[in-house]
Parts: structure tokens; C-alpha cells; sequence
């Protein structure tokens, strides 16, 4: 089929508010923020999608996978707009954007059961916001709360700044509709646990819209108690010391809401107020009364054993004021790419990975001293750093941050800076056991690592893709290494 083809089609399927040509917007739509830089200065490469369209219901998506999967067409899920691994870019001639823009209802909130049911395209910061009049919480906050949406948060296994209390978006998930390639739509039904042979939402969670569109989506809820919040702030001589306190705090039983340690570098662009060029360490804690004051007590006790790293601890009203500033707007968007613009200098990529406590040290200081000897634009780098934000009994994970003056051509930006650094960080993490990716997904900027990451695993997502979407409509590039991509990846 041609692009007039396509569109005509579309038109029988759907009203025109209901299918997006302009220009400009399918320019947008060609690649997400990992790209930022190359699209702010109008020099992306990627091929233009031939149409956005905004279907209202499950039915809608049915009859446009369908289309799409007869026709041979490049399907990208699309719901929220934050992904930042690439996973919202086109590779091919002709590809449909399906947005989850209308659907956006909030089906049900049910506090008996603690659950709450709704579309896809629905904002988690309406719906916590519905949660909050009445006294409950998602539990689920990352970074682009404002503006993210729960078909994205769940596709691309999100996680938020109170994932060691309330868990990643996976532990939150109870039930599920989808959409797959041929049109079947699938629902899993709400239990609070099953023994139903394997746990089938994971087919769709995380799935990064490589096998089936996620409609609707039913999430735990808890109740909200924010007048028992308790902060707690350290100056620490290193960021393994910081990974001492915070394994200690977790073994023992302990789950604070937040629990981060930053290096010397990161902690200058946070906590330039009172970090006194050291590493950052900090906490806190919420729930019923009793359950905060046993958990502050735990992490003092932490901090206690681990005296001779600790240089000194932090007023707490400076980390309470901190986290109420951390989230970003579209409008800070939108600020951090015209500051791109105007100062050519990448404002910050972050590479996020997981691993053992007993290797999580290892890895930073590997990633670290490699960039630092290794990385030819190594006198670019206005900042380079870290912080572990999401621990677990097991062990936590550690994002690096980077920033650096570009001194490039735009489009030759990623492949000069980020992809180097990015392999460095990759490289180090799976050496050692690691994951490569904690939780902002593989996309298509980490897919060739895919078969490295998984091993001998690999065959089992190999098979899912061979089954659900055979003839490989569903957002070509995403998760799986294809070698007619490889060209938008260097």
C-alpha cells in the first residue's frame, strides 16, 4: 500500500479528528527524547510515520492491528510521550502511530478492595490526584508523573521514587486488557494471586509495544498518610559507604520510601545548597505512624554502624524541600531542549542498570575510571556521576548521569557522545552480571545488548515475538536487534 492508501483506509475506520497529518506533529513523532538534541535542531534522519491516529476503544485498536498486520504496516504504541530509550522512534517507510490520547477514562475506583481501573491514555497524575481527595495513592510517582500515562508506564515496566516501599509498576499491575497484532483482545481478569499455570500479564508488561497494545489497566492502591513522613539526610565520604547503609537498612527488613545515594558530582546539581562537595545519602520514610517511626529508627541504626563513612547528617526540612521540587512538567520539557538549542550542551542522559550489592560498587567504579581514561570526548564532559535510587533485598540499582558540550555536527551528536558512553556502561554492567536496564527499557538503542543480556533466556522472548507478532508489525526495532535499523543506532 502507498501513503493515500493508508490514509483512506484510516478514514473508514475512524472519524478525521480521529487521524493526525500535520506535519509537524508526525516530525515530533519520528523519534522521542532520546533524540532530543538532533530534533530541536531539525536534523533527524528517521523516516516521517504516515499518520498519528487517537482510537476511543479497544474495538478501535482491534480494527486498526488488524489493518496494520494485513497490510504489513509498522505499528508504535504510543501513550504518555516520555520514553527515553528510543522506543517511540520510526525505522520504517510506513508506520501508524496509535496514541492513547482518548482513551482516557477513569473507569472505577474501588478503596474496598484498594484498586482503581482505567484506560490507557489516562495520566497517572489524574488519577492520583482523584486518589488523593479521598485519602489514597497510587504509590507510583517517577519523574514525569505530570505528564505520563499508564499504557506507557506499564509497556515499559516503569518504576517511581517510592519504588522500595510500594514496589515498580509490575507489583502494582492486578489485571489488564490488550490488544494483539491479529485483533484478539485479551483480558486478564483482577485477583489479588493466582496459580494459573504462568503469570500472563508479564506477556504484556514490559513488552515496550512489541507484542500487543495495552487498553486498560487495573492497579493496586494504598492508603495516603503524609503527615507521618519522615526525612532523613547524610553527608558520606563515598558512594560505597552509602551502598553499605543502604544493603543494611534492606536486610533487615526495612522498606523507606525513598532510598538514594549520590556521588560528589551528582550531588552538586541536587543538593548545591548543602552538599559541600561530598556524596549524598538520603531516606525517607511513611505509612501508619508506628510503622514510619520503626523504619526512621532502622535507617538511624544503619547509619549508626556505619559512623566512620558518615561526615555528617543533613537538616531534614533540606530534603523534604528537595523531593517536593523533583518532578518535571512539560513546560520543563520543553525548557531543557531549548536550552539545548541555545547552548549546545546535552543537559543530561542517564544510564540506568542494576546488579548485586556485592558487584554494584564494582560496577561504578569500572564505568567511572573507563570513561574518564577511554571516552575520546572526554574533555566535553561537563559532568559525570551517579546515584542508586531503588534498592532491594538483593541488591539496587545505580543510574549514570552525563552531561557534555557538544562540539559536533546535531545528528552526529549520538553517535560521538551517547552511544560511546552508553556501551562503556553496558559493557562494565554485563561483564559483571548485571542488567543493563533497570527501568527505562531496552528500546531500540539497546537491542543490539539484547541477546547478551538474556543469554540462554533469550529463546524464551524470542518465541514470544515468533508467536504474538509473527509478521513484525508491532514497533520495529523495539527490544529486538534488526539489522535494517542499525543505521539509525550509530
Amino acid at each position: 500500500m502507498n501513503k493515500e492508501q493508508i490514509l483512506n483506509a484510516l478514514g473508514t475506520m475512524l472519524t478525521a479528528e480521529q487521524i493526525n497529518t500535520d506535519a509537524e506533529d508526525l516530525y515530533d513523532a519520528s523519534a522521542d527524547r532520546y533524540k532530543k538534541y538532533a530534533k530541536a535542531k531539525k536534523v533527524l534522519d528517521n523516516p516521517i510515520p504516515t499518520a498519528i491516529v487517537y482510537p476511543k476503544s479497544a474495538e478501535e485498536v482491534k480494527e486498526l492491528l488488524t489493518f496494520c498486520n494485513e497490510n504489513r504496516i509498522n505499528v508504535i504504541p504510543r501513550s504518555g510521550k516520555t520514553a527515553t530509550e528510543g522506543g517511540l522512534e520510526n525505522w520504517k517507510e510506513f508506520a501508524i502511530v496509535i496514541d492513547g490520547k482518548n482513551l482516557n477514562k477513569i473507569i472505577n475506583i474501588d478503596p474496598y478492595n484498594m484498586q482503581a481501573t482505567v484506560q490507557s491514555g489516562v495520566a497517572l497524575q489524574d488519577l492520583e490526584d482523584e486518589l488523593r481527595k479521598i485519602g489514597y495513592t497510587t504509590g507510583h510517582s517517577p519523574q514525569s508523573k505530570p505528564v505520563a500515562q499508564y499504557g506507557g508506564l506499564v509497556s515499559t515496566r516503569s518504576i517511581g521514587q517510592f519504588s522500595t516501599l510500594y514496589g515498580g509498576i509490575e507489583d502494582m499491575v492486578v489485571g489488564l486488557e490488550c490488544v494483539f497484532p491479529d485483533g484478539h483482545i485479551c483480558r486478564i481478569k483482577n485477583v489479588p494471586r493466582r496459580a494459573g499455570g504462568p503469570d500472563i500479564r508479564h506477556i504484556a508488561i514490559g513488552n515496550e509495544g512489541t507484542l500487543c497494545y495495552i487498553t486498560e489497566v487495573t492497579i493496586k492502591i494504598f492508603k495516603y498518610f503524609p503527615e507521618n513522613n519522615l526525612f532523613y539526610g547524610y553527608l558520606v565520604n563515598d558512594v560505597a559507604t552509602g551502598i553499605k547503609v543502604l544493603r543494611e537498612v534492606f536486610i533487615n527488613g526495612y522498606r523507606p520510601s525513598v532510598a538514594r545515594v549520590y556521588s560528589e558530582e551528582d550531588a552538586r546539581q541536587h543538593f548545591y545548597h548543602f552538599h559541600e562537595g561530598k556524596c549524598v545519602l538520603i531516606f525517607m520514610a511513611e505509612g501508619p505512624k508506628p510503622i514510619a517511626d520503626a523504619c526512621g529508627e532502622g535507617i538511624e541504626e544503619a547509619v549508626e554502624k556505619f559512623s566512620d563513612g558518615i561526615i555528617k547528617k543533613v537538616d531534614s526540612s533540606l530534603i523534604e524541600d528537595w523531593f517536593n521540587h523533583l518532578n518535571w512538567s512539560q513546560k520543563d520539557i520543553d525548557d531543557e531542549v531549548q536550552e539545548m538549542i541555545n547552548n549546545d550542551r546535552h543537559s543530561g542522559y542517564t544510564t540506568e542498570i542494576s546488579a548485586s550489592w556485592e558487584v554494584i560498587p564494582q560496577i561504578y567504579e569500572n564505568v567511572i575510571n573507563r570513561i574518564r581514561t577511554e571516552f575520546r570526548q572526554a574533555d566535553d564532559l561537563v559532568m559525570l556521576g551517579g546515584h542508586s535510587s531503588h534498592s532491594y533485598l538483593n541488591g539496587t540499582n545505580m543510574y549514570f548521569v552525563y552531561q557534555y558540550n557538544i562540539n559536533c555536527e546535531p545528528e552526529d551528536e549520538f553517535r560521538m557522545y551517547h552511544h560511546p558512553l552508553q556501551t562503556i556502561i553496558v559493557e562494565e554492567t554485563l561483564k559483571l552480571g548485571g542488567s543493563m536496564c533497570h527501568h527505562h527499557g531496552i528500546g531500540k538503542y539497546r537491542n543490539e545488548w539484547t541477546k547478551e543480556e538474556h543469554g540462554s533466556a533469550f529463546y524464551m522472548l524470542e518465541k514470544l515475538k515468533e508467536t504474538f507478532d509473527p509478521n513484525g508489525i508491532m514497533n520495529f526495532g523495539n527490544i529486538f536487534y534488526q539489522e535494517e535499523g542499525a543505521k539509525f543506532q550509530k
